[in-house]
C-alpha cells in the first residue's frame, strides 16, 4: 500500500500496462482462423445430429439420450470456445472492426447452430412426464440430469419449430444487434477532465502518456484529459468534494451527446421483449428470468419487498456520511465519497498478493486456482480506449479455463473488484468438472463465491489498517457496497419495473421520461438523505444490464445476502465448513438452487431467509458508526 498516485512523481504500474488476455488457448493459437474453423465443424456436427435424432427422440432409450447429450456438449464446446475467443476480443476493443465483424461471425454462427438444434428441446419438452422419468432413471446421465429437467419448465412458452427458428434468426438483426450497438456507443464514450490531477499527474492519461489538449492546439485552452468512463467514475470515491463535482459533471456532459440514441436503442429492445413474451405466454415482463434462474415469482416479490421495507439502511449512513463530510446533506455523486483524505493506492502486484494470499488461507486449492489466472494471462486489467466497461469474468467452456476482465485504477475498490471476480473464476473452474450442461449456476447463485471471496480479502485489507481513519473508510467502503449491491439492485429493479410497464402500457418513452422514472426508482430508496442533481438522471444510460440481461440486477441482491449467510457461517464455524463450500462451488448448477443452498446449510426456502442477511448489512452499518464516533470526527447527539 502506497500514497495516492496523485502525486506526479508515482512511477507507472508496469505490470499492470503488461496484464492481457492471452486469448489462443481458446482456439489453440489459430486466432480468427480457428474461430471460423470450429463453429463450421460445429454447425457440420450439428447437421448430422438432426439428421440422426430429429423426430426420433420418442424411440431413445436411456443408452441412446446419453450418447446424444455427450454429442451435443461436444457441439456446444466447439462453439462455445470459439464464441468466448470472439466476445473477449471485441470486449478488449470495440473499436476495431475486425473484433465487430468476427462477434458477429460468431454470433450468426451460433444462431444457426441454435436452429439446427432446435429440434431437440422442444421434443423433448414434449415428451409425456412418465417417459421422461423412464429415460432419466437410465445411468449415465449425471452429466445432464437436472439439466434435461430444467428445459421441461419451458413448455408452457415454447412455440412451433418453425416460430422457433424465426425468433432465433431474426434476433441477429433485431435484440443482439442492439445490444451490441448499445455497447459499442458506451465503449466509445470519453469523459473529459480537467487535465491538473485527471488521473495523477496533470497531462497524463491512465497509462501516463501525454494529454491532449481540448481542442489539439498546445496553449489555446486550458488542457484536458479524455479518459475511459470507467475512470471518470472511479474519481467519485475521492475525498476531494470539487474533484467528485466536476468529475460528475463530465461525465454528464459525455453521456449527453449519445442519449437519444441509447434511449432509442432501449425502447427498441423494451418492445422486443414485450412481443418475446407476449408471444411465449409470460404473464409480466419478470417472469422469463425468474424461470431462468429457477426462482418462484413468489420468492423474488418476498426478496424485493424485504430489501425496500428495509430502505431505511443506506439512508441512514447517508445521513452519518453527510456528518463526515461536513454538509447538511449529500448530493448523487457524494455517495461513494471516501469518508477520510488519506486515500490509498494499490499497485496491481500488491493487490495480486493480497488476493491471492487470502484465498490460500482459506484454502490452498482456491489459492493455486486463482494464481493460474495471472500466470496464464487471463486476467486483462488496465483501462484503454474503446475497451469495455467495468469488470466480468467469462466462464467459457469445461475444456478450457474461465477469463476475467477489469479495468483496474488502483483504488481499494479495484482490489475488492479483483477478488470478486475471481471468485466468480475459482467457482467456474471448480464446477468444470460437471460438465457443459451443469458448469453454471442460476444467476441466484451465480455471485456466492465472488462475494465470498470480496468479503475474505476486505476482512484483510481490515486487519492490516491500524490507523482509526483508515479503518473507518474500510468500513464505509464494505457497507457501501452492501448498498449497491443490495439496496441499490433492487432500486434498478424497480426502475426496470417501471420502464417495462410504461413501455407496454404508454409507447415509447422520451429520454424525459426515462430520467423521471429513473429518479423516482433512486428517490424511493434514497428518501431525503441524497440530493438528486438533474444531471443525475442521464445515468441510467450507461447500465449494460437494462440492455443486455432485463431483469438481472436483483440476482445482485440474492446472491449478496446469500453469500453473507455463507460468510457468517465461516465465521462462526470455522474450517469446518470450508469442505462444505468447496462442495457448492464444484456442484455448479447440478441441482436446484434449494438443494446447493442446503450443502452449506441454508434454506432459502425459509421466510426469514432474507430478514436474516439484512440483519447482517445493518450490524455493517452499525459498525461503521461505532467508527465514526471512534474517530472524533462526529460525536453522538446528546
Amino acid at each position: 500500500m502506497v500514497s495516492d498516485p496523485a502525486n506526479a512523481d508515482a512511477p507507472a504500474d508496469e505490470e499492470l500496462a503488461r496484464t492481457a488476455w492471452d486469448l489462443d488457448p481458446l482456439v489453440e493459437g489459430q486466432g480468427a482462423q480457428g474461430v471460423e474453423q470450429r463453429l463450421a465443424e460445429a454447425l457440420e456436427r450439428a447437421q448430422a445430429f438432426a439428421a440422426r435424432y430429429a423426430g426420433k427422440l420418442e424411440e431413445l432409450d436411456a443408452g441412446d439420450l446419453r450418447t446424444a447429450m455427450e454429442e451435443l456438449a461436444a457441439i456446444q464446446d466447439f462453439a462455445g470456445r470459439a464464441g468466448t475467443y470472439a466476445a473477449l476480443r471485441f470486449s478488449a476493443d470495440t473499436a476495431d472492426p475486425q473484433n465487430g465483424a468476427l462477434l458477429q461471425l460468431a454470433q450468426e454462427r451460433g444462431t444457426a447452430l441454435e436452429t439446427t438444434l432446435l429440434f431437440f428441446e422442444l421434443e423433448w419438452a414434449a415428451l409425456p412426464d412418465e417417459r421422461v422419468d423412464e429415460l432419466l432413471a437410465g445411468d449415465g446421465l449425471d452429466f445432464c440430469r437436472h439439466h434435461l429437467r430444467s428445459v421441461r419448465r419451458y413448455r408452457d412458452h415454447l412455440l412451433s419449430e418453425p416460430e422457433e427458428k424465426i425468433l432465433a434468426e431474426k434476433a441477429l438483426t433485431g435484440s443482439s444487434a442492439w445490444a451490441r450497438l448499445f455497447e459499442e456507443l458506451t465503449s466509445a464514450i470519453e469523459v473529459e477532465l480537467p487535465g491538473e490531477d485527471a488521473n495523477g499527474a496533470a497531462g497524463e492519461d491512465a497509462n501516463g502518456a501525454a494529454g491532449e489538449r481540448a481542442n489539439g492546439a498546445a496553449g489555446e485552452r486550458a488542457q484536458v484529459q479524455r479518459v475511459a468512463l470507467d475512470v471518470a467514475l472511479s474519481r467519485l470515491q475521492s475525498a476531494d468534494a470539487e474533484v467528485r463535482r466536476t468529475s460528475a459533471e463530465a461525465v454528464t456532459a459525455a453521456l449527453a451527446p449519445g442519449l437519444r440514441t441509447r434511449a432509442y436503442t432501449f425502447n427498441t429492445l423494451l418492445m422486443d421483449k414485450s412481443v418475446d413474451d407476449r408471444l411465449r405466454s409470460y404473464a409480466h415482463w419478470l417472469a422469463a428470468r425468474n424461470l431462468a434462474n429457477e426462482a418462484s415469482d413468489e420468492s423474488v416479490q418476498a426478496l424485493i419487498e424485504a430489501v425496500r421495507a428495509r430502505f431505511e439502511i443506506p439512508r441512514r449512513w447517508y445521513r452519518l456520511k453527510a456528518q463526515l463530510l461536513g454538509v447538511e446533506r449529500i448530493a448523487d455523486y457524494d455517495r461513494m465519497a471516501a469518508v477520510t483524505h488519506d486515500e490509498v493506492s494499490y499497485p496491481f502486484a500488491h493487490a495480486r498478493e493480497i488476493v491471492l494470499d487470502c484465498y490460500s488461507s482459506f484454502s490452498s486449492e482456491l489459492g493455486e486456482i486463482a494464481s493460474r489466472f495471472f500466470s496464464e494471462r487471463r486476467i486483462d486489467a488496465p483501462p484503454r480506449p474503446a475497451k469495455r466497461g467495468g469488470a466480468f469474468c467469462a466462464s467459457a467452456v469445461p475444456s478450457v479455463a474461465p477469463y476475467v476482465l477489469l479495468n483496474y485504477t488502483a483504488r481499494r475498490r479495484d482490489v475488492l473488484t479483483l477478488a470478486h471476480e475471481l471468485g466468480h473464476g475459482v467457482h467456474f473452474a471448480l464446477a468444470a468438472k460437471q460438465g457443459i450442461f451443469h458448469q453454471s449456476t442460476p444467476l441466484t447463485l451465480a455471485e456466492t463465491a465472488s462475494v465470498f471471496g470480496e468479503t475474505i480479502v476486505f476482512g484483510r485489507l481490515l486487519e492490516e489498517d491500524a490507523a482509526p481513519s483508515s479503518r473507518l473508510a474500510l468500513l464505509a467502503e464494505k457497507l457501501e457496497d452492501a448498498i449497491a449491491t443490495v439496496f441499490r439492485q433492487v432500486a434498478m429493479n424497480g426502475f426496470e419495473q417501471l420502464v417495462h410497464v410504461a413501455r407496454r402500457e404508454q409507447g415509447e418513452l422520451s429520454v424525459e421520461r426515462f430520467g423521471e422514472l429513473w429518479a423516482q426508482s433512486q428517490s424511493e430508496m434514497l428518501g431525503d438523505s441524497v440530493e438528486l442533481s438533474d444531471g443525475y438522471r442521464s445515468w441510467w444510460s450507461y447500465i449494460p444490464h437494462f440492455i443486455g440481461s432485463p431483469g438481472y440486477v436483483y440476482a445482485y441482491a440474492y446472491g449478496q445476502l446469500l453469500a453473507l449467510s455463507v460468510y457468517e457461517r465461516y465465521r462462526t464455524q470455522g474450517e469446518e465448513i470450508v469442505p462444505r463450500y468447496l462442495e457448492l462451488l464444484a456442484a455448479g448448477g447440478s441441482k436446484n438452487p434449494q438443494e446447493l443452498a442446503q450443502i452449506v446449510g441454508i434454506d432459502l426456502d425459509d421466510p426469514g431467509f432474507w430478514d436474516a442477511g439484512l440483519d447482517l448489512v445493518e450490524r455493517q452499518l452499525t459498525e461503521a458508526e461505532a467508527a465514526a464516533y471512534a474517530s472524533g470526527r462526529i460525536e453522538k447527539a446528546a
